[in-house]
């Protein structure tokens, strides 16, 4: 369906954020409720020992043994009642933490912990009866039904499997004591569920890859619509080269008020023209401070001649510092012997003394 549409191309990374904005987050929910479940049997089978005690204590010696007595008022019964409750709620908190902690941790990592006020906001087409028939049979809820089934069956399947392999032990449980048989069932229970919970974490693992692929899918991008968001993002073509030509200008501008203040022009004789700057007292190398090449050359001659800069023609010399020595940078060691002697040369008839 997206390749029908045109799209083909990969979401840029401002598209997923306006979709992150909007709520639209790739998440499993199988792979959260799968470790969820796996979490809390490890927690049913580390804390199985202290649950059998709890409960016993409260049936032996807690508010059921007290309710046998013969004196139960109204009143009592719901004391009894209440304090049966909160004795429940403290034995099974610990596994209801888990599965809160574990299923706000997964899907936080999923989300990125993001959280959208939006999405909590009443929406009227939600109750469009239309709208929610034609939802039912989308593809979304086709996979979602199928997948669902897949592991009603599973889940059958492994509860079967283990019932059938424990008949033999189940037809000799009225022959042990009450103690045995609980514990005979807890574990048998455990092994169900850890074997469920294991298999649930495969499907979540498919899950999530499932998810993410139709995720990926839901959010290409059209290459117009790909073409739209750079021009918003990095500006129109046509305004970045108009800034582009202005800067360029300035540029330009900035490096002819240099040439102004410099010593020597090296010419080639109109394609090339590197204008040269030497402080003896501050400089450990001339320093490159104008170039260009052809129509800039010329107006960097131009502007020399204006300012009464010396000017050299070294073809060569010309070519080998516009290529070689970047602006407003100090020009090389390999080129120290040629820029010498005109510097010298320049020295001598300024009637100055040769740095050293």
């Amino acid at each position: 369906m997206a390749d029908q549409s045109g799209k083909t191309e990969k979401a840029t990374e401002q598209k997923r954020r306006d979709e992150r904005k909007k709520g639209n987050i790739f998440q499993s929910k199988d792979i959260t409720s799968a470790v969820t479940l796996l979490a809390c049997v490890f927690v049913l089978r580390i804390a199985g020992s202290f649950l059998y005690t709890s409960l016993r204590d409260i049936v032996t010696k807690g508010s059921l043994s007290v309710s046998f007595s013969g004196n139960l008022s109204p009143k009592t019964a719901s004391l009894l009642f209440t304090d049966a409750v909160v004795s429940f709620l403290k034995l099974f908190a610990p596994v209801a933490a888990v599965s809160v902690a574990a299923t706000v941790v997964l899907t936080g990592i999923q989300t990125r912990f993001k959280f959208t006020g939006s999405l909590l906001a009443p929406k009227f087409s939600r109750l469009n009866p239309a709208q929610g028939f034609t939802k039912m049979f989308s593809g979304k809820s086709l996979v979602e039904l199928l997948k669902s089934l897949i592991k009603l069956v599973v889940i059958l399947v492994v509860v079967y499997t283990e019932i059938q392999s424990r008949l033999s032990q189940v037809a000799s449980l009225p022959m042990t004591d009450v103690e045995s048989a609980l514990f005979w069932t807890a574990g048998a229970a455990y092994a169900v569920m850890m074997k469920i919970a294991l298999l649930m974490v495969v499907f979540g693992a498919a899950d999530f890859m499932y998810q993410w692929w139709s995720y990926e899918r839901s959010i290409r991008m059209t290459k117009q619509e790909v073409k739209e968001e750079l021009k918003r993002s990095e500006g129109d073509p046509q305004i970045r080269s108009r800034i582009k030509e202005v800067q360029r200008r300035m540029a330009t501008m900035r490096m002819m008020r240099a040439v102004a203040k410099a010593d020597v022009v090296v010419r080639n004789p109109t394609h090339y023209a590197v204008a040269l700057k030497y402080d003896p007292d501050k400089d450990f190398a001339p320093m490159v401070v104008a170039k260009g090449k052809d129509y800039l050359a010329l107006r960097i001659i131009r502007e020399a001649e204006k300012h009464n800069i010396y000017i050299t023609e070294n073809k060569p010399l010309a070519r080998g510092l516009y290529e070689a020595v970047d602006l407003n940078c100090y020009i090389p060691e390999e080129f120290y012997k040629a820029v010498a002697e005109i510097i010298a040369y320049l020295y001598k008839i300024k009637n100055k003394t040769i740095p050293r």
